[in-house]
């Protein structure tokens, strides 16, 4: 039986950081304490790193099957463990849609083969993510479906999201939620402010997605049924969000590194690396977004990965694809901007980037204890570096970070008790 002995690290656990040693056997912590003795055991030398719950990342885009030339599950996956991820959730506007078991099945049997980290399917809402009929939710949980979203997409009308929640809630499955009003979006490219103006670019309005937010937590609230929302931008979708579960509503939100870090003062320099959506907003929804993380409003932080080829970013910014390439950035953004940045602590950045994400999908694993299955990251939280996309596992190199000066650097990832990714 494997066996791993992880020595003089600092642990992260769900209320403290403490020094111990871990020793990982069958794939789960069998131990945890001070000077840890295993005969046999491979040894990893943890003096000067912290150790994580492995991440979990529960919105990324693997493109595959349809789109492998962006990506495919078994880079996705590669790129996933660079990052310290040990478990991804992969959305369902691929092609074909991922809307069936078929489908679902493909994606689980694709990752079992990659062996890296592990993947579970997210479902379409809607029969090719059209908003017209409902997908067969039942048999795509069956298959390994641990969600449902036409996330790339929104869902647009009321009733039919009304049916998705009540119909999801029967299988165990919870609606993440695009929230894009598409007729207020009006094929806008960055937010709608002084800098959209600015630059000649047309402007998103806040309201487009906090209208569909507003409509979501109606719905939750009339049916008790639970809702996601995905990558929460606004300072009022954020206000929205508190408002709603401090009456109760089983509503739970993510946000994404870009959401916490950039304003949409880079879209005046017109790199098409920037454009995303929703869009980067301005100052006053940036600091409304970490006040959301710091608070619990705002449940988990997630990549949105969407890795795309080069030639889709290389052109004009009306016409480039929207997306950032997210899942090697994601920790050392967030520990820099968040934990550096005096936002919250490192229990905190654990429960936001592994704890929450399993509590909502009710996954294994997402935290540090005796018993638990051997997810881990290691980082060295003192190592500075600077983003270099170049380096990217990801076959995505489209990102608006290159360049960019930031601390922590995944040391290894280690999942079901066995060494993925190990830094070189």
């Amino acid at each position: 039986m494997r066996k791993i002995l992880i020595k003089g690290g600092q642990v992260v656990l769900p209320d403290e950081v403490i020094g111990a040693d871990l020793l990982l056997e069958g794939g789960k912590i069998a131990k945890i304490g001070k000077d840890i003795e295993a005969a046999g055991a491979q040894v990893i030398d943890a003096a000067g790193l912290t150790v994580f719950p492995g991440l979990i990342d529960m919105h990324v885009h693997l493109r595959e099957p349809g789109f492998e030339y962006k990506e495919d599950i078994a880079s996705g996956s590669a790129a996933a463990v660079a990052g310290g991820f040990t478990q991804v959730c992969c959305m369902p506007n691929t092609d074909p849609v991922c809307d069936n078991a078929a489908v679902v099945g493909y994606i689980v049997a694709r990752a079992k083969e990659a062996g890296l980290c592990k993947v579970h399917p997210i479902g379409a809402i809607t029969k090719g993510e059209k908003g017209e009929s409902l997908a067969e939710m039942g048999k795509m949980k069956e298959a390994g479906a641990v969600a449902v979203s036409d996330d790339g997409r929104p869902v647009s009308n009321a009733r039919m999201m009304r049916l998705a929640m009540e119909y999801a809630s029967d299988f165990g499955l919870i609606c993440l939620s695009h929230c894009e009003d598409r007729d207020l979006a009006d094929g806008g490219v960055v937010n709608e402010g002084y800098n959209s103006t600015l630059a000649g670019l047309k402007g998103i309005p806040r309201a487009a997605e906090e209208i569909m937010i507003a409509r979501e937590i109606i719905l939750a609230e009339t049916l008790k049924k639970r809702a996601h929302i995905c990558h929460v931008s606004t300072k009022g979708g954020v206000q929205l969000l508190r408002e709603a579960k401090a009456r109760g509503v089983q509503i739970t939100a993510e946000t994404c590194p870009h959401y916490f870090t950039l304003t949409d003062d880079v879209i005046t320099s017109f790199d098409a690396n920037t454009k995303v959506n929703p869009p980067v907003r301005e100052a006053e929804d940036v600091e409304a977004v970490k006040a959301g993380l710091r608070d619990g409003t705002l449940d988990c932080i997630v990549t949105d990965h969407a890795p795309h080829h080069v030639d889709e970013k290389n052109v004009e910014y009306n016409l480039a694809a929207f997306g950032i390439s997210g899942i090697e950035t994601s920790f050392a953004l967030s520990y820099t901007y968040l934990v550096r940045g005096g936002v919250f602590d490192l229990s905190a950045l654990a429960d936001r980037m592994s704890a929450a994400p399993a509590r909502i999908l009710h996954l294994e694993g997402g935290r540090i204890a005796e018993g638990e299955i051997a997810d881990l990251m290691l980082a060295d939280l003192q190592e500075k570096y600077v983003i270099d996309s170049k380096k990217f596992v990801s076959k995505g190199k489209n990102t608006p970070f290159n360049g960019m000066e930031v601390y922590g650097r995944v040391k290894y990832t280690i999942v079901d008790g066995a060494v993925k990714y190990q830094a070189q």
